[in-house]
Order: C-alpha cells, then sequence, then structure tokens
C-alpha cells in the first residue's frame, strides 16, 4: 500500500480550471508532490529531467492530444513506464481502445467524482494509505 503522498504527479491539460480540480482531488487524497503543465510539450520536458510516478492526462489539447502524449511517454526508455492515466470528456470506444493499445494504464471521463478518481488510480498503485 503505497503512501500517496510519496507519489509524484504530473497534470497536463489545456485548462487552468480543470487543472486546479485535479489538483484539489488529488489533495484531499493526500498527494503532495503534485506538478503541472498546460501542455504535453512542457509536460514531456519536465518529465524527462524530472520524473514523475504517475501522469494525469486530458485527452483533447492544442498542439498534441493525450494519444500523441501517451505514445512519447511510452516511446521513451527512460520514462516510459510511467503510470498514465487518461482524462477526457468522451467515452468514445475508438479513443479508448487506441489508448489502451499504447499502454494506457487507466482511463476516466470528465466530469468526474474524486472517488472515481481514487478508484482508477489504487487499480494501478494498490490501496493508498
Amino acid at each position: 500500500m503505497p503512501a500517496a503522498s510519496a507519489i509524484k504527479v504530473m497534470v497536463v491539460d489545456d485548462q487552468t480550471s480543470m487543472r486546479a480540480m485535479i489538483r484539489r482531488a488529488l489533495q484531499d487524497l493526500g498527494f503532495k508532490d503534485i506538478r503541472d503543465k498546460a501542455g504535453p510539450v512542457e509536460a514531456l520536458a519536465a518529465i524527462k529531467s524530472d520524473r514523475v510516478h504517475l501522469i494525469i492526462s486530458d485527452y483533447n489539447m492544442p498542439d498534441m492530444d493525450g494519444l500523441q502524449f501517451l505514445e512519447a511517454v511510452r516511446q521513451d526508455p527512460v520514462i516510459g513506464k510511467t503510470v498514465f492515466i487518461m482524462l477526457t470528456g468522451s467515452a468514445d470506444k475508438e479513443i479508448v481502445q487506441k489508448a489502451a493499445a499504447l499502454g494506457v494504464n487507466n482511463y476516466v471521463v470528465k466530469p468526474f467524482a474524486p472517488a472515481a478518481l481514487k478508484e482508477k488510480i489504487e487499480r494501478v498503485f494498490g490501496e493508498l494509505v
């Protein structure tokens, strides 16, 4: 059972309000080390220089969508095994299947309750303490 406070998280979403909401939900779950970026390109650079344990990324973003970001993470030999949870406003089966094929660890449809996010994180890491 990992301590939520020991897990480093990167939240990637182009909407400031969504990043703030996810940050609050994570803090309520006991996470302490939460970083965030408005886009995948800057997030990728940050993660490569200072690794995290968990990436929570939006799907629909300008410049690079969540699937392209996931693919870039998975292809990198250093950060390729980082846990990746995709957030999306759509339960589009095609997007879900592509994300699964690229190795997404879990999937959350927006809007979501903090309990749903916790459950998705615990499916990957085990019960949080």
